[in-house]
């Protein structure tokens, strides 16, 4: 097998795969490769006119799919991966990119292009791998190909075409279908891999794994061999060398130092003729361990720094966003100091330090030269802008001034048993409920797609959407089920934000309100009942309660979705999730619970073939049907 060699090389590294991708998964896991699952947050947004080739987009949305998951681990998950895998899988039919379709339409315009036509399939993938330096800044070196296959599809009928879209199969797959299951049918021949079809050039992957992990003899020679100094300078300017050479240099440096040292302090000491005779042969094959210990224990401290200085972090972010920051730089040219500050109607000294800061965590970018010019960057533009469309403004306020409050008393709750500034209950406190409405509408609107995709309901007919937030949910699972009628069921109070929300779908004839509350009202009838963020916030009484009216509400087959935060079976393997069980404790309320947890919860209320999908976002999605 191709990999074998490489596998070997691999072991006791830190591997990742940068897609959710089931297909992806299945085919690494196939030949045997170890690696963890890390879905990327990339937002597949680059421009498509901007690339000469269809293939160049494929390969440079691949390369970010992947740093931004080695950034992210590196910066969040306080851990550098060794490796990661990014790929991106897009259909071209005449020059143009077909991606995954939005709805049933699209999927059918897509599918009728394609009818009796021969299209090409690219798949760029890029290999990152990452080294963490001494100062904990993150280095990566960037392997990036693409595989093409030529499919043709058979002339295609109406009938045909619509009995595979409603399977629900194209709605996750790049050109709107997906060649290893029902989308075989479509497809007369295959010209090239086919596992790149389905998602992944597995042999072109074994193949540029094979030039990064088995080099050729001579250069394996010239890498692990000892420079001379006259050598040494030349081999730093090799990005991959330069830390090994640099480490090499200060040991040897160091032994010739005590070596000449020696020779002052004893006359009679031969004085070494070179740096292996002073070293001695042993010394210098005991080069890389010395070192080891050295460079942990600077891990270590860069890792208890950070986490000391962590709520510094925090707080930039949370004040930034307070006054607005990233709305003042929401400008082409970006802004002086001295003119934020006017907007703000701040000091100047005192914006110039908070907007450095902002430089510094990467949300801000800084002009060179004497005109310093701020501006957001990429990341700001997409997320904290309070008034774009994924705006995460409202969720950030959230936790600046009611979250960062409680965990300030954190040794009273743990002490004590609950938190002394106990929250009271979320609908006695109608600022807070606003507040937190707000911010869950936040967390659905960059991670709603994700919860809708994640399992296929085509064949649930009516849904009920407990709860309903703000109702963006909602609006998702209707542009995306457009043969599904919805009901939204709330307390009144609720119900307006949701009505307002809503005025934007162009599917109103799908969706129906209901005012009442799910713990003494009625439930409306439905085949899938939707519960978004709910279950944690409760104590275990009220849980059982609500699961308990659900199961005698639910007729056999039908089916319970719940967006939740899926702790992982050993709570130690996702440091968000933790935390977020953490934030429950001390507001003296519910909890966070594991997968097994949620399976013996729900099979206990009659629940049954319970599917989780960890979607590496806010929310994570469990899918179970009553018996």
């Amino acid at each position: 097998m191709v990999l074998n060699p490489v596998i070997s090389k691999l072991a006791g590294k830190l591997v990742v795969l940068a897609s959710a991708s089931p297909r992806r998964r299945e085919i690494l896991n196939n030949v045997g490769l170890r690696f963890e699952v890390v879905p990327s947050w990339f937002k597949e947004t680059l421009d498509k006119s901007s690339f000469k080739m269809p293939y160049d987009y494929a390969k440079e949305t691949a390369k970010e799919k992947a740093l931004e998951v080695a950034k992210r681990m590196h910066l969040k998950h306080l851990k550098t991966p060794d490796i990661v895998i990014g790929a991106d899988t897009i259909v071209s039919i005449d020059g143009d990119i077909l991606e995954k379709p939005v709805d049933k339409q699209a999927a059918h315009t897509m599918l009728s292009r394609l009818s009796n036509k021969e299209h090409s399939v690219f798949t760029g993938v890029a290999i990152v791998q990452c080294h963490c330096t001494n100062d904990n800044q993150l280095e990566t070196k960037i392997s990036a190909f693409y595989e093409e296959t030529k499919v043709k599809f058979s002339d295609l009928s109406e009938e045909l075409l619509w009995e595979y879209i409603h399977s629900g199969e194209p709605m996750d797959k790049a050109g709107g279908y997906g060649i290893q299951a029902l989308g075989g049918m479509l497809v007369e021949y295959v010209h090239g891999d086919f596992l790149n079809v389905v998602g992944f050039p597995l042999n072109h992957f074994c193949k540029k794994l094979g030039e990064i992990y088995n080099p050729p003899i001579t250069q394996c020679i010239a890498n692990y061999s000892i420079p001379s100094w006259e050598g040494l300078g030349d081999r730093q300017h090799d990005p991959v060398n330069q830390e090994e050479n640099g480490t090499a240099e200060k040991k040897l440096k160091s032994s010739q130092t005590a070596a000449s040292k020696e020779v002052i302090n004893n006359p009679s000491t031969k004085q070494p003729n070179s740096i292996s005779e002073a070293m001695g042969s042993a010394e210098l094959h005991r080069l890389p361990s010395a070192s080891i210990l050295t460079e942990t224990n600077a891990e270590w401290l860069h890792k208890i720094t950070d986490l000391v200085d962590g709520f510094k972090a925090s707080k930039v972010l949370f004040t930034a966003s307070k006054l607005k920051v990233f709305d003042a730089l929401n400008t082409q040219d970006g802004l002086e100091a001295s003119e934020v500050a006017r907007r703000l109607e701040a000091t100047v000294d005192g914006t110039e330090c908070l907007l450095d800061a902002c430089v510094s965590l990467n949300l801000l970018k800084k002009s060179p030269g004497t005109s310093q010019a701020y501006k957001n960057t990429q990341l700001a533009s997409t997320y904290l802008v309070s008034g774009n469309e994924n705006a995460m403004h409202d969720y950030i306020i959230y936790a600046n001034n009611h979250i960062w409050p409680l965990f300030t008393h954190l040794d009273s709750a743990v002490k004590e048993g609950a938190c002394r500034n106990e929250a009271k209950d979320l609908f006695q406190n109608s600022e807070q409920t606003r507040s937190l409405m707000s911010a869950i509408n936040c967390l659905v609107k960059v991670t709603g797609n994700d919860i809708v995709m994640a399992f296929d309901l085509s064949s649930f007919k009516t849904a009920c959407d407990l709860g309903g937030c703000t109702g963006v949910l909602t609006h998702e699972i209707a542009n995306a089920y457009q043969d599904m009628t919805l009901i939204v069921f709330n307390l009144p109070q609720m119900l307006e934000k949701v009505k307002y929300s809503q005025s934007q779908s162009q599917n109103l004839h799908q969706i129906f309100f209901r005012e009442g509350d799910l713990f003494t009202d009625d439930l409306p009838e439905a085949d899938l009942y939707i519960l978004l963020n709910t279950l944690h916030y409760w104590k275990e009484d009220k849980v059982d309660f609500l699961l308990g009216r659900l199961s005698q509400k639910c007729k056999p087959g039908c089916g319970l979705l719940l967006a939740e935060l899926v702790l992982y079976d050993w709570k130690t393997k996702s440091s968000r999730a933790v935390l977020q069980s953490l934030n429950m404790f001390v507001q003296s309320k519910g909890k966070e619970r594991s997968g097994s947890e949620y399976r013996k919860l729900l099979h206990k209320h009659g629940f049954t073939n319970v599917q989780i999908k960890c979607t590496g976002s806010f929310l994570d999605v469990i899918l179970c049907i009553k018996q």
